[in-house]
């Protein structure tokens, strides 16, 4: 196999250009039975193999930066730099991230999860490259999708003013931006990047602008008369027009012309764009026939592409679906909002039923926030349905658009708590903290399907700004008979008896009725609270169950730092009372939670039943 002959990075090179086909098909074969058996993120990977291959062959690592935006597309490049074996423990506990990472690999220069960032990293190696006086090319890797995200432009918009050579890779794999892939655009990329043309360029500029009077004249009109004709036929103007030298569009999966192009932009003294064509999914027909299905997969049948393991029970998105159509239905008010993620966030159904309802504005975080701002200032009821990490993403908007104004938006957190497999990026574990800080701004947290459901609607008559945060995975149907009505404030008393008082939120109810379980074997009285509302918290209850219990256990599926059990001790170190009973916060440290499953996570970070019997037995004195 060619691929065996590749245990180090800049193998590729020794490579004979014959064997480069027979490459990229051994490793399509190999991200396809190894996601096949582990799963991750599949289409993306199998779209830019040729890509990562000409980038490899045209660059030297780790010298040269390449910086991958999102980075999940970055399988072929691990395998290029010597990481074979790590693929068998692939996004496992303590084994190889599914995204680049620094502390991996020197060949990793920036760790990236989130999207449109990699023109502003790139940029900021580049100025440093000049400020240092180091001599290495910078390569942004960004997606046509992520140039959906604002930053990508503020970026561009400052990396206009570079004078020094800055390669941003554009992959294309929806043709979003131009079909235009022939030889009359080749033709004009030549040209412009020719040695002579730029050359000749600044003389006849230099020439002119010394002319008395006339020369700037003559300089400003043949710039208007140039650009006229460039519009006809460059695709690219968008960039050109932003300063930004513009090459392509070229096909993603010829490696000779890319290679061609990529000494070409390297002869660019400024920012050039090269505009690459692939095929996301390309080589495995199920992927290319549904790549987003195949976006992050779970481990599958190779020959078929179905799951491996079929799903019986509904997830909360599953849940989060099933009530927005019957929101749609009954309030003409309701609209939803995606920043990109509608099969991910559960609104591909009301999409299909409401569709001059449904809205996706890319992945633009921060503007679909402050849209639902405008959407709620003149009448409707928004949702916005987004994933607890990309939230993070739009603060300010939370805070200064939809929050200081107390409008009716309802945020609809998704993958809230740990979420697993993708890493620190993904963990949906500092909602309850950013959120909570915010005035105005409701907290919910549903204990199992049904709440979820509860919660929603009572959200939908709610006049003010509204989270509710639920976790990925199946639905929890246990506690099904308790079910009270949901009223604003207020927690949920599932036993009260006496010693220890168990305020669990949200999915820590499920772990919480367990414990609770545990300890009366072991003899000791013991209340399980669902907090339902972290913010406003129940202040009431939180001091009936101090005046009947010796210790109140807090228990969150979120960071300690600013979180509920924080708040609540925080009520009770102003209340200053006479009977003050043991409090212990169960919570994330101050730390980031790297990939893993989900229990083994849990596990390893105190939050699962053994980790929590041990903790409160031990810190319980019997009074």
């Amino acid at each position: 196999m060619v691929l065996d002959k590749i245990k180090a990075p800049n193998d590729i090179k020794k490579l004979d250009e014959s064997e480069f086909p027979v490459l990229a098909k051994e490793i399509r074969e190999f991200l396809i039975q190894k996601i096949s058996e582990n799963g991750g993120h599949l289409a993306s990977n199998l779209g830019v193999v040729e890509l990562t291959m000409a980038m490899h062959l045209s660059f030297l690592l780790p010298q040269d930066k390449i910086i991958w935006d999102v980075g999940h597309q970055s399988y072929t490049h691990k395998l290029l730099t010597g990481r074979r074996e790590g693929f068998e423990h692939l996004r496992e506990y303590s084994g190889m991230s599914g995204f680049p990472k620094r502390k991996e690999s020197s060949c990793d220069c920036f760790d990236t999860g989130h999207s449109s960032t990699s023109i502003s990293a790139g940029l900021g190696y580049a100025e440093a490259r000049e400020i240092t006086g180091e001599h290495y090319k910078v390569i942004s890797v960004i997606g046509d999708g992520a140039m959906t995200g604002g930053m990508a432009y503020e970026a561009l918009n400052n990396a206009s003013r570079l004078n020094t050579n800055f390669i941003i890779v554009l992959n294309d794999n929806n043709m979003s931006i131009s079909e235009n892939v022939g030889g009359l655009s080749s033709h004009l990329g030549n040209l412009r990047t020719a040695n002579v043309y730029q050359d000749l360029k600044v003389g006849v500029e230099n020439s002119l602008n010394r002319i008395p009077f006339y020369g700037e004249r003559m300089v400003s009109r043949i710039r208007r008369t140039k650009s006229g004709i460039k519009q006809l036929f460059i695709p690219g103007m968008i960039f050109e027009n932003m300063g930004i030298t513009y090459l392509g569009p070229v096909d993603g999966h010829n490696i000779a012309e890319m290679r061609r192009v990529f000494r070409d932009a390297s002869k660019v003294n400024g920012a050039v764009l090269v505009h690459v064509i692939t095929k996301k999914g390309k080589g495995y027909a199920p992927a290319e026939r549904h790549p987003a299905r195949f976006h992050g997969a779970e481990p599958f049948q190779i020959d078929t592409g179905l799951p491996l393991k079929r799903r019986i029970k509904a997830n909360y998105t599953d849940i989060f679906s099933t009530v927005m159509r019957k929101l749609g239905e009954r309030d003409q008010r309701v609209v939803a909002i995606t920043a990109a993620m509608q099969d991910g966030t559960g609104l591909k159904r009301f999409h299909n039923m409401f569709p001059e309802r449904f809205f996706d504005v890319g992945i633009a975080e921060g503007h679909a926030v402050t849209f639902a701002a405008g959407l709620a200032a003149a009448g409707l009821r928004p949702v916005v349905a987004v994933y607890s990490s990309f939230l993070q993403r739009a603060y300010d908007q939370i805070l200064h658009d939809v929050c200081i104004q107390d409008l009716p938006v309802i945020f609809a957190i998704d993958r809230a708590g740990v979420v697993g497999s993708d890493g620190e990026t993904h963990q949906g574990i500092f909602d309850l903290s950013y959120l909570s800080s915010i005035p105005n701004m409701t907290i919910l947290a549903p204990k199992n399907k049904w709440e979820l459901s509860d919660m929603m609607k009572f959200a939908a008559d709610f006049d003010h700004p509204i989270a509710i945060r639920y976790p990925r995975g199946e639905a929890y149907e246990g506690l099904k008979e308790f079910r009270e009505k949901i009223i604003f404030g207020k927690s949920e008393i599932i036993y009260q008896e006496h010693e220890i008082a168990l305020l669990a939120v949200g999915s820590m109810v499920k772990t919480a009725e367990e414990v609770r379980k545990l300890l009366k074997s072991m003899g000791y009285f013991c209340s399980l609270i669902n907090v339902r509302f972290v913010k406003p918290f129940d202040a009431a209850l939180l001091d009936q169950l101090a005046e009947h219990h010796d210790m109140l256990v807090t228990m969150e599926e979120n960071v300690a730092s600013g979180g509920f059990g924080e708040h609540v001790a925080h009520y009770f170190a102003e209340k200053k009372r006479e009977h003050m009973p043991e409090l212990m916060n169960i919570a994330l440290d101050d730390k980031y939670v790297e990939q893993g499953n989900v229990e083994i996570l849990k596990k390893e970070h105190g939050l699962d039943v053994e980790s929590l019997i041990k903790r409160i037995v031990t810190g319980y004195v019997r009074k």
